[in-house]
């Protein structure tokens, strides 16, 4: 085919091990400097500004200045849906570096995914919300249902800018630790950040950890109960 969108320049630019640790911490959502990003990748500073240029040039991830530093994201929405697809697939046929997941306990129960809730506790999340009849499941774009929305809206969620806007409303996001499915997509941004702004959880300032303290796991299983 010699017309129409080149999917191998991105997939080259995404291959590299290297470009491919990058993009990985930086799905933690956090702006990371050209250092720290070299040690995720495991590569020296020199070699990891040539992969962020090559990776900016193909516009996966924007670069800003603030103060003497340059700080480097995840370009945009769909750059993080096309990764968190990929995190999935490699997860679910199998393509893992050593393990089935993270490590460490606390990543495993709950961690950022580019900007929403991942791990356990994201997973039962979206289970809890699926038996209740909050939301109606499917393999990419789960659905809303109405008792759904007045459950959200009685919760204190304003919809309606969610649902404006050109990002889904939701998205289902396969966890690569528990190869079960989470919620994504800008109603799964909400959710986490309305966690946060009431208390109930809080970022690991120096990992993707969300930490629930006590009354803000009583909180998530009062309105995500398992049973």
């Amino acid at each position: 085919m010699k017309e129409g969108p080149d999917i191998s320049a991105i997939a080259a630019l995404i291959g590299d091990p290297a470009r491919a640790n990058i993009l990985t911490a930086l799905m933690s959502g956090k702006a990371l400097t050209a250092s720290e990003l070299a040690a995720e990748a495991g590569v020296t500073l020199p070699t990891a500004s040539a992969h962020l240029s090559k990776l900016a040039g193909g516009a996966l991830i924007a670069a800003r200045k603030q103060g003497r530093h340059k700080y480097f994201t995840i370009a945009s929405d769909q750059v993080a849906d096309v990764l968190e697809a990929l995190m999935g697939l490699a997860a679910g046929t199998g393509h893992l570096r050593t393990r089935i997941g993270p490590k460490d306990a606390a990543l495993r129960e709950a961690r950022i995914c580019y900007d929403h809730l991942a791990g356990t506790m994201g997973i039962a999340m979206y289970d809890s919300m699926i038996r209740r009849g909050l939301l109606r499941d499917d393999a990419e774009f789960p659905e809303l249902t109405a008792k759904g929305r007045a459950a959200l809206i009685g919760m204190g969620l304003d919809l309606a800018p969610l649902e404006a806007a050109r990002r889904p409303l939701c998205r289902s996001c396969l966890d690569w630790s528990e190869r079960r499915t989470h919620l994504a997509g800008s109603l799964g941004q909400a959710m986490l950040e309305m966690m946060q702004a009431r208390g109930w959880a809080t970022r690991d300032p120096n990992s993707r950890v969300i930490r629930f303290p006590p009354h803000g796991r009583a909180q998530f299983q009062t309105q995500f109960p398992t049973a």
